[in-house]
């Protein structure tokens, strides 16, 4: 007997274009033979739509300017199986139990950002009583929220950059005195990022206090937190984790930004950006990056998956944790799945592994 999987992709967050191209790589190397794929589409304006034209709607209302490159968009028309399921857009409220087509075993949540990776959806199957993929509700918003992200690692004693959290009312209420508290605690260049934001969606690099200015607009598009971290010349080395009370973690890669670093553009648009699995870094180094890794993800109380970025000081050699992503990309070019692949888990198994944990999860909940 198959088991039913909701794969639930788009969402209302800044990440929507991404969340497609994820969620079509695990549509398609779901085995038809042990999986029912029901494909679960949520719009920008909150719409949720259930079918084998719920893709194809999406991607004819996405962005094009923002879908990464190197994937195919299927272009075909609404099918007949096509239903809007419900709508969350609005003020009214909506039913748990109408979002979600009947007879669904386990949701694979394949969203990234706000409305999506942050806990919200998360609680939302929980209230459901439906098993699902990845992190729980606690994890899901810590690990979405960087500040609350960084002081979970800061108690769990792992190595942090120095860094502050901007409210936007401050800003915009006082810009001088925010900048100038900023300049006190950080030297140029600084990072600048949403509080709740993922793939470098409203992140920029301030090398002045005029890029500085612009950059905490920007980041101010997204969130009423931001995050100013201390800019370093750094590696960006990176880990998979796979499991839930006894999870593994793969081998580290490396990823070499195409650009001055790694943005939504060298990410996803440019295609140039290098990949090295295995990182080219010291067997001491690379356990140790393991060992971090294992620590962030258990320090926010992680399940199921999360890729865990670090950063490593080209000058010093010092390492540092820079985030956990609960829901990391499952596009073509995603490092996740290709540092499983490396150790030994190719793709589809390790889609049913996340599975198989997703129903264990629920079980012993």
């Amino acid at each position: 007997m198959s088991t039913t999987v909701a794969v639930l992709f788009g969402g209302q967050s800044g990440e929507h274009e991404v969340s497609l191209v994820s969620a079509q790589a695990v549509i398609a190397a779901l085995d038809p033979t042990r999986y029912r794929v029901v494909p679960v589409g949520i719009s920008k304006d909150g719409r949720w739509l259930a079918g084998s034209g719920a893709m194809a709607a999406l991607v004819a209302a996405a962005d094009s300017t923002r879908l990464p490159a190197g994937a195919h968009y299927p272009q075909e028309d609404l099918e007949a199986d096509e239903v809007e399921v419900a709508h969350t857009g609005g003020a009214g409220q909506v039913s748990v139990a109408r979002l979600l087509p009947p007879g669904v075993d386990v949701v694979f949540p394949v969203l990234h950002g706000p409305r999506g990776e942050d806990g919200t959806v998360q609680g939302l199957l929980e209230l459901a009583g439906v098993a699902y993929v990845g992190c729980g509700v606690a994890a899901s918003a810590v690990g979405m929220d960087k500040a609350l992200m960084k002081a979970a690692f800061a108690a769990a004693g792992l190595p942090l950059l120095p860094w502050l959290l901007v409210r936007r009312h401050e800003w915009q209420q006082n810009p001088e005195a925010t900048y100038n508290q900023i300049e006190a605690a950080l030297t140029y260049p600084v990072f600048v990022k949403p509080a709740n934001m993922g793939s470098s969606v409203g992140v920029s690099k301030a090398k002045d206090r005029d890029g500085l200015a612009e950059a905490l607009a920007e980041a101010a598009r997204y969130d009423r937190r931001i995050v100013v971290e201390q800019g370093i010349p750094a590696r960006e080395i990176e880990v998979s984790v796979l499991g839930n009370d006894e999870p593994e973690v793969s081998i580290p890669g490396e990823v070499v930004p195409s650009g001055e670093w790694y943005d939504y553009h060298a990410k996803y648009l440019g295609g140039q950006s290098a990949i090295h699995i295995p990182a080219p870094i010291s067997a001491d180094l690379s356990e140790e990056v393991r060992r971090l890794a294992l620590r962030a993800f258990q320090s926010i109380d992680g399940a199921g998956l999360a890729r865990v970025d670090f950063l490593l000081d080209k000058e010093s050699g010092q390492l540092w944790i820079n985030e956990v992503n609960t829901m990391p990309g499952f596009t073509p070019i995603s490092m996740y799945a290709k540092m499983w692949a490396a150790s030994g888990l190719d793709y589809p198994t390790l889609l049913d592994r996340l599975i198989s944990l997703a129903l264990e999860r629920k079980r012993i909940s």
